[in-house]
């Protein structure tokens, strides 16, 4: 089988690759030139698509013996992945920008051209498992990411590899090191790939500019106070408010809803973050249909968050999952990711779909 496999510079990558090459496919690595300012170095493990990186993972590519070549896809990637990022920060969300990634760039751009040339398969270094088309969770839970992959369709997951699912990170580490490949004590990337500095707030006021609002109390309706956009605030954020102390009661504010067309941004108790049900648009089902009838999952709202007992359902090309428990901190923007837990073979992927609203579980 013909297999392109996408090589970030990083040892996950590089032992997906290794791992392809051994099992006899025909495979040829390629990096994904996605900054417009190629010549940036790393700075240990903040920043990806660099000039290092270009060279760790055409350095693996010569050990493995594999054709190697650099694609740009920075236009692509800052229309679909930067650009869509501070939109969604505009519009009071909180976006993912690398399931954004995944979605539009390696399993969409880089599929796309790959199938165009005659690749049969794209393999990447994700933490995940495919078992029969289904996608399940990586062996090692702490670096799982079938969260951010749970976007992709049942054409898409027919036509991807991820090889190092079944391995607990520090085993991956050690078989680079074996395999004499330098990447192997290569620090991993952190926070968002395009924003090396780790200040997403500068990064985002530097492209919205300032859009005055106002802080309101969530229950009274009174002015606490002003802000210089809602790109500044997420959904559940305590601290960072620009606001001279807590409630009366000395409990702490956090950001109960934001309104992005007026500017409002509303805080209050704790409890008000707590939600009943979560409605999620551009629904993804792995297995290629919707469930015909209800069905009881757990969901996932965040990359590295737990997991909340729904009954969820199909609406159209929405989903439409009612909580067994409160659930707090849910915000627009953020992937749902469902779930069907299996012990043996790793949690199923059901669907995912990005919330677009919530109930509150507290009656005003």
């Amino acid at each position: 089988m013909r297999v392109l496999a996408a090589m970030s510079g990083g040892v996950d990558s590089a032992v997906a690759a290794a791992r392809a090459v051994e099992a006899g496919h025909d495979v040829v690595g390629v990096h994904l030139a996605l900054s417009e300012a190629p010549g940036t170095l790393r700075t240990g493990s903040r920043g990806c698509c660099s000039k290092e990186d270009a060279g760790d993972a055409r350095r693996v590519a010569d050990v493995l013996g594999i054709p190697f070549y650099v694609w740009d896809f920075a236009a692509r990637f800052r229309e679909d992945v930067i650009d869509d990022f501070v939109d969604s920060y505009a519009a009071g969300e909180t976006p993912n920008p690398c399931l954004r990634c995944n979605e539009k760039i390696k399993f969409s751009a880089l599929a796309d051209r790959a199938y165009a040339l005659g690749f049969d398969a794209v393999a990447t270094g994700h933490y995940a498992r495919l078992a029969d088309g289904e996608l399940r969770r990586a062996v090692d839970a702490d670096k799982d990411q079938s969260y951010v992959l749970a976007v992709l369709t049942a054409d898409q997951l027919s036509r991807a590899m991820f090889p190092v699912g079944d391995t607990p990170k520090p085993g991956i580490r050690a078989e680079a090191a074996e395999r004499g490949l330098a990447v192997a004590d290569k620090p991993d990337s952190h926070d968002i790939c395009f924003i090396p500095s780790g200040d997403t707030q500068a990064f985002l006021g530097a492209r919205i500019g300032v859009r005055p609002g106002t802080v309101v109390d969530a229950e009274t309706g009174e002015r606490l106070g002003e802000h210089s956009g809602v790109h500044g605030f997420t959904i559940g954020q305590r601290k960072g408010l620009g606001l001279p102390g807590p409630l009366r009661d000395g409990a702490p504010r956090y950001v109960t809803s934001i309104d992005a067309e007026t500017g409002t941004v509303e805080v209050g108790r704790a409890e008000r973050l707590d939600v009943a049900r979560i409605v999620a648009d551009g629904a993804v089902w792995t297995s290629g249909s919707a469930p015909a009838a209800p069905v009881a999952a757990m969901v996932q709202v965040r990359a590295h968050g737990g997991l909340a007992p729904v009954t969820a359902r199909a609406d159209g090309d929405r989903i439409v999952m009612d909580l067994a428990e409160p659930l707090r901190g849910v915000a627009r923007g953020q992937a749902a990711v469902l779930y069907l837990p299996d012990a043996e073979r790793g949690d199923l992927v059901l669907g995912s779909g990005t919330i677009c609203a919530t109930e509150s579980a507290v009656h005003a």
